[in-house]
């Protein structure tokens, strides 16, 4: 799977797990750039993530994230 095919499964989850009709993600966005991304929400995102792509995250990898690249990165890593 390409780093580009998985930001757009990411951003499927983005919009449904944030509730959002419309988002423009990229692998620069962090939590500041959208305001419904907090932290319970960052918890619901990591499950989310988990389930679709059949992996699992430590609470540190969850925690360190800055970026969606870093997820990014971390999903291409155990897939």
């Amino acid at each position: 799977m390409t780093r580009t095919e998985i930001l757009g499964k990411m951003h499927a989850i983005f919009l449904d797990e944030l509730d959002l009709e419309e988002l423009t993600l990229t692998e620069e966005t962090t939590a500041l750039d959208i305001d419904e991304w907090d932290s319970l929400s960052h918890i619901q995102l990591s499950v989310a993530f988990e389930k679709a792509f059949q992996i699992r995250f430590t609470a540190a990898e969850m925690q360190s994230w800055k970026n969606v690249g870093e997820i990014v990165d971390c999903i291409a890593s155990k897939i």
